[in-house]
């Protein structure tokens, strides 16, 4: 009786099955981005139609898990006024600031290294939530597969210029995206005291994308040339947000942050073979020199009691 009132979310192979679903899904999204880019005709200086285009994929993605929720029967209440800057305060942090930094960062990086430069996130998450709750604890292997990790992303900085190097508009933008995504994921588990956690993922996308949207349009941002690919790229991109966030929030609202933001550890390989195999990237040597520790620190820490 007590293992049949444990939610489906708690329960270790389906912890396993939606936080892999979710990786490979952010995974794809690096490709996708800069595809969309492309085919919308924007270019590196657009800063405005950047912003006008992660803002229209999120805000859709926000209604669409909203229009879900509504028809699963989700609550929408919330406790009091003060819940509400809480929610407000997630959706500019979880999407108007942490893709603002993202979607710049992209547009002047190679897809692969910003992939694999994106798993810093996974490592702050993973520190950070031990320094703030109690179920998540350091212990030598997380330590090690932190110092691990960041080795990992370090390495991206091996050779010379040819295999790229660290730039702040590129580099820079990706590691503050990262600092946005670490906190967000804290966030979350207190959100889900607020508000269902559905609801408020929900409430978070359109938000922050309806931020982004007016941002982008008050900076002149349009999209030059609509056609059939950058509309495709943009729907799939919406979907990856709507099913990733969902399933990735819920997680966090009930597993310990760590035993769930492990996971990631597959967003930037993921993302770098796929950025290699669409967008005919050159696949640097450091890059699966990186790729590799990334995913050894993650090993090491999921091997660990979370």
């Amino acid at each position: 009786m007590e293992a049949s009132r444990i939610s489906i979310f708690q329960r270790p192979t389906w912890v396993v099955v939606f936080a892999l679903t979710a990786a490979i899904a952010w995974g794809w999204a690096f490709p996708l981005i800069k595809i969309g880019f492309s085919a919308f005709g924007i270019t590196p200086d657009m800063t405005g139609s950047k912003m006008l285009f992660a803002g229209i994929r999120f805000a859709l993605a926000g209604f669409i898990v909203l229009t879900l929720a509504r028809g699963n029967g989700r609550s929408f209440r919330t406790g009091s006024g003060s819940d509400w800057w809480f929610i407000l305060a997630f959706a500019l942090m979880n999407t108007a600031l942490h893709y603002f930094f993202f979607y710049i960062g992209m547009s002047h990086s190679e897809g692969s290294r910003a992939a694999i430069l994106n798993s810093l996130s996974t490592f702050l998450v993973v520190l950070l939530a031990c320094a703030c709750f109690k179920s998540d604890k350091l212990t030598s292997r997380k330590l090690l597969g932190c110092i691990v990790g960041f080795g990992g992303v370090l390495s991206l900085n091996l050779g010379g210029a040819e295999s790229g190097q660290f730039t702040w508009l590129g580099d820079g933008m990706i590691i503050l995206n990262a600092l946005c995504g670490a906190s967000a994921n804290l966030m979350t588990r207190g959100l889900s005291r607020r508000v269902d956690v559905f609801v408020g993922t929900g409430y978070s996308l359109a938000i922050g994308g309806s931020l982004l949207v007016v941002s982008g349009l008050s900076l002149g941002g349009s999209l030059p040339h609509v056609n059939a690919l950058g509309i495709s790229c943009l729907l799939l991109l919406t979907a990856i947000s709507a099913i990733g966030f969902a399933l990735y929030n819920k997680l966090l609202s009930c597993n310990p942050v760590g035993r769930v933001a492990i996971y990631n550890s597959l967003i930037p390989i993921v993302g770098a073979v796929t950025s290699c195999l669409c967008l005919g990237e050159t696949f640097h040597l450091k890059y699966a020199l990186a790729g590799g520790l990334a995913a050894l620190g993650i090993y090491i820490i999921n091997k660990g009691k979370n």
